[in-house]
């Protein structure tokens, strides 16, 4: 016996009771669920668990998960609730060995500890082994499954008898009072119409394929419009009665399945949902989430986003984004995602305000004005829309947007089953698209931040200078890449290219810090500064200030000669290679004997000043890896990829700021962020000016 809390009166329940008890008992108090009962049958299935602590904590297992949310549910309204279809353990607890199979029922109760709830559990293991069992063997035994799995669904079942002919007989009552609608002796098209119009067809055609050729056992599971008008998923299962090859009558039973059908639904939904985690960005995220819903849920949903000055003003309207949308098969074309703000009327103004979803439901096709922007109206004509729910998306306690689900065809309004499903759907994935909208935010502020430094290149007389940036295409690979250039007052040019380790707001706010050290450093010409003495100067400065944890970069310093040509002198810090294009001959790559130690590393490792003449028409190219880098394959494929469309470029005779756009285009799916900059002596007489696009 175990016992936890204190006495807070005289109990109407003695917890003690249930200690020889042959079913596992389980009782918690108050609204955190506290521990306090359990006997020895619920150790046995269940393992040991902490007294006196919260449900959440004794359960900890992510199978527990809806055991303690229906905890929640019986101890708010006082209601009792059951599971009636087998669940299990993860095989995990310790002192029980193996999965072990249940069934549990939870109701309120008040015990000497105080408002609480009373679960009950059955083992099934045995029952649900030996079912598995069974469908591996005869079809008799098969047959017993389906029994098996019919008496544990039943909470309503109808027992009936048909003739071949479509007379039907009702063996055990029960249609009358679940439809409202007197039983009928002949299946026809009045019987059919309680059955959803999206249900009939495939009921139909589930029963010809059973009665069809030689007879075999009918089960389909449809929608019945119930006395109330809610529609509630029931199953129909028939066995045929042979006799001289042809069946001669079918008994089936008719049960309501509704809550093992949602229980089902809810666990499918949840597993579309975890896809939202891996989302990248915004209207990726959101496009999850209406391919979620449909069509379990809803024939389609639209997801606005409301920008940050959704609002505008008296007159009750407010502006928003159609940021994802997704429709069933068989429904027309949805209009084109676009980034154009659309006004929405007073009705959406309300939801948003008040934070709780409202159903609109209308003739086929004639939605009621002033709900919906005109081009979603029209998609809703044309789809012959009933109903339109509108669910506000709170996140942070803030609306930033609302999901529109519509109701197509002949679907009838949604259920307040649907309308709560629809609501956990949304609130399940706040926290992934709470992070998927934060990493748009650092995205967006990084490259505002990378795009105001990467200023355009100078104008250089006798030679051509370009460059471009491309942003990676996956959100979160941004932020460290650069390339400068700078015409010094003596007529020389330095060009660099750099890579910072990371992709984040931090590494782009280290790359500002960074190029502007380097800038001053180049411009001060006190100290001789050749391009590996800059590079150390940088070297130890980031190193002394803890700027950044690793940097590559290649620093380049050009001096024009009287002949027109001009001599490039760099250092390479752990950078790939310089690419050169003779104005004739082979593309190659400037390696030297190899890059010195990437910055931030060893500041106090020598470093390397290489040099090399460039003449009238030859190209240098800078680069970072991102313009080379191919997941799954080596560096050096990328270089000779590189090489390759850069000797395409030249013989089509591009100009340099062309050359890099293309070198950019090139490279389609990038993983990373990637830069380029490009310098090209001119003859003289000719004079290119290229800047940053």
């Amino acid at each position: 016996m175990r016992r936890s809390g204190h006495e807070t009166g005289a109990p109407e329940l003695e917890p003690e009771v249930f200690d020889s008890a042959i079913v596992p008992i389980v009782i918690t108090a108050g609204g955190d669920h506290v521990l306090v009962y359990y006997n020895e049958a619920f150790r046995a299935l269940f393992g040991p668990r902490p007294l006196g602590v919260p449900a959440r904590a004794a359960f900890g297992e992510p199978l527990a998960a809806p055991f303690v949310s229906m905890l929640d549910e019986v101890y708010g309204d006082r209601t009792a609730r059951q599971v009636t279809s087998p669940r299990s353990t993860d095989g995990s607890t310790p002192g029980v060995s193996g999965v072990r199979h249940f069934v549990y029922s939870c109701s309120p109760v008040v015990s000497r500890y105080g408002a609480g709830v009373l679960t009950v559990a059955i083992d099934t293991t045995a029952q649900v082994e030996a079912a598995e069992h069974a469908g591996q063997l005869s079809e008799e035994r098969h047959q017993a499954l389906q029994r098996y799995e019919a008496l544990m669904s039943a909470v309503n079942q109808i027992v009936w008898l048909m003739q071949p002919s479509g007379e039907i007989e009702e063996l055990v009552g029960g249609f009358e009072k679940f439809t409202g609608i007197p039983w009928r002796p002949m299946i026809d098209q009045d019987w059919l119409a309680a059955v959803h119009p999206h249900d009939r067809g495939p009921l139909v055609r589930s029963w010809r394929e059973a009665a069809e050729g030689s007879p075999s056992m009918f089960v389909c599971t449809f929608r019945m419009r119930t006395a109330s008008g809610v529609y509630r998923r029931v199953q129909s299962r028939a066995v045929p009665i042979v006799r001289g090859g042809a069946a001669v009558e079918w008994i089936g039973t008719t049960a309501d399945v509704e809550d093992q059908w949602r229980n089902r639904l809810r666990e499918r939904l949840m597993a579309k949902v975890a896809t939202v985690i891996s989302a990248n960005d915004v209207p990726q995220a959101f496009a999850a989430v209406t391919e979620a819903v449909v069509p379990d849920l809803t024939d389609a949903c639209a997801v606005f986003l409301l920008p940050p000055a959704a609002l505008s003003g008296s007159d009750g309207t407010l502006t928003a984004v159609r940021i994802a949308s997704t429709a069933r098969e068989g429904l027309p074309a949805l209009p084109p995602l676009s980034n154009q703000p659309r006004q929405f009327g007073p009705i959406v103004r309300e939801v948003v305000d008040s934070r709780r979803p409202r159903l609109f439901t209308f003739p086929p096709g004639e939605a009621p004005d002033g709900i919906v922007p005109e081009l979603s109206m029209g998609w809703l004509r044309d789809a012959r829309a009933t109903s339109i729910t509108m669910v506000p998306i709170v996140i942070d306690s803030a609306v930033l947007a609302f999901a529109v689900a519509a109701g197509c065809a002949d679907s009838p309004p949604p259920g307040p089953a649907d309308l709560q499903m629809l609501g956990e759907v949304l609130h399940e994935v706040r926290d992934p698209l709470r992070q998927a909208m934060e990493l748009q935010r650092t995205r967006h502020t990084a490259l505002t931040l990378q795009r105001a430094l990467l200023t355009p290149t100078p104008d250089v007389p006798g030679a051509e200078l370009a460059a471009n940036y491309q942003p990676a295409s996956r959100t979160a690979e941004v932020g460290g890449d650069w390339y400068d250039s700078l015409l010094l007052p003596d007529g020389s040019v330095t060009l660099t290219i750099g890579d910072i380790a990371g992709h984040d707001l931090e590494a782009a706010t280290s790359m500002s810090q960074l190029r502007s050290m380097l800038r001053v450093i180049a411009y001060d010409r006190s100290h001789g500064n050749t391009p590996a003495e800059s590079l150390a100067r940088l070297d130890t400065v980031a190193e002394g200030l803890a700027i950044a944890p690793l940097v590559t970069a290649v620093h380049v310093r050009l001096e024009r000669r009287p002949d027109g040509d001009w001599h490039a002198a760099w250092s390479n810090a752990g950078h790939p290679p310089p690419l050169l294009l003779p104005a004739s001959g082979t593309p190659r790559f400037l390696e030297g004997d190899g890059p010195d130690l990437p910055l931030c590393v060893a500041p106090w490792m020598p470093r390397t000043t290489w040099h090399h003449e460039l003449r009238p028409g030859d190209t240098l190219l800078l680069y970072t890896d991102g313009l080379i880098e191919v997941p799954g394959t080596d560096l050096t494929e990328g270089m000779s990829a590189l090489a390759a469309h850069a000797e395409q470029a030249r013989v089509r005779g591009l100009p340099l700021a062309a050359l890099c756009e293309r070198l950019l285009a090139a490279a389609a799916e990038r993983r990373d962020d990637a830069a380029v900059i490009g310098f090209r002596p001119i003859a003289q007489g000719r004079v290119w000016s290229a800047r940053l696009p």
